[in-house]
């Protein structure tokens, strides 16, 4: 699937009302500084309402919402959903109650810079477009972690909008023409990860319209600073590699056997560690660069596992639909 960056910066007279879909599990804590990014936001204040939808916190994240919408100049909407636990029930939920042509999509610990919304709703001027990706980039870390996935630009929509499959953008930062979600449904609620590449494959393999690539419409977002948060984002990228291969014929990553991952080991013992560590010396090498193989090794064994142990519930397969009650759009 071909797509094209696009300039956001020129034209900004196109300004149709927008609706941002936010799902939040216990972010009692991320909302303040959400908050503080939506109301910086560029795009007209009038023009924007933010669906806020709680997914059966445990923390006082609907207490906040509510009181936060309360006292807010800009149109915020809690909303709630209790009945399954699901970023994408979630998000579904609030696709429901959206007033608006154009749906938008980040998350609760995501930090939408000022001219986030300007810039991802602007390739939308061209009536073929259907969905659009923003970028989505690290937010400053100092730990070892965090500096091996900002090297790897792990979050970025790059390595997404390249799949070999099917471009897709991550919800992290994404907007759909409600239109291609009358179309192609809704997310499939019950899926725990993936549906964001399912979503956007359904729609480009429909052929309802195209996909943009908005790269100055930024969304920062926190790497993972601890070896369990690693092991369980990549374990999460195996299952979601398991589950579209299912629902969609995507290819399965191949295993790293144990004794190409030692050849690869000595590898790095034998060469890049003497290398880099003589760089280290001379200040034109870091630590990074001399645990960068492991780690990755590391990465790359987890998803694998996560992709040999997941399997896809007989649930997931299910796609909501929007009725034609529910299509109350604002202009």
């Amino acid at each position: 699937m071909n797509y094209q960056p696009v300039n956001t910066t020129t034209d900004t007279s196109f300004l149709p009302m927008i609706s941002v879909v936010v799902p939040i599990y216990n972010g009692e804590a991320d909302l303040p500084e959400l908050i503080s990014c939506l109301l910086s936001q560029t795009y007209p204040k009038d023009r924007v309402e933010y669906l806020l939808v709680d997914n059966n916190s445990s923390d006082r994240t609907l207490t906040a919402l509510k009181t936060t919408a309360e006292n807010c100049p800009i149109t915020i909407r809690p909303l709630s959903e209790n009945q399954i636990q699901s970023s994408y029930a979630a998000r579904n939920t609030g696709i429901r109650a959206a007033k608006s042509e154009i749906i938008v999509f980040t998350d609760a610990d995501c930090r939408p810079q000022p001219q986030w919304l300007t810039s991802l709703i602007q390739p939308f001027a061209q009536p073929n477009v259907v969905i659009v990706a923003g970028e989505i980039v690290a937010l400053p870390g100092n730990t070892l972690l965090e500096q091996y996935a900002n090297s790897q630009e792990t979050l970025s929509q790059k390595h997404t909008l390249a799949h070999s499959f099917c471009a897709y953008g991550q919800t992290a930062n994404l907007a759909i023409r409600r239109i291609a979600l009358e179309k192609a449904g809704l997310f499939r609620p019950h899926l725990t990860t993936g549906g964001d590449a399912d979503i956007c494959w359904r729609i480009l393999r429909q052929n309802i319209g195209r996909l943009e690539f908005a790269p100055e419409a930024i969304v920062q977002h926190r790497h993972r600073t601890t070896l369990k948060e690693l092991e369980s984002q990549w374990r999460r990228y195996g299952r979601s590699n398991r589950y579209l291969h299912e629902l969609h014929g995507v290819e399965l990553m191949r295993e790293i056997t144990p004794t190409e991952c030692g050849y690869r080991l000595v590898r790095w013992l034998l060469k890049e560690v003497l290398r880099n560590s003589v760089k280290a010396i001379a200040g034109k090498a870091t630590v990074l660069d001399l645990l960068n193989t492991p780690i990755g090794l590391f990465t790359a064994r987890v998803r694998y596992t996560g992709q040999r142990d997941a399997k896809l519930p007989e649930k997931a397969k299910i796609i909501e639909r929007l009725t034609t009650t529910e299509n109350h759009i604002d202009k």
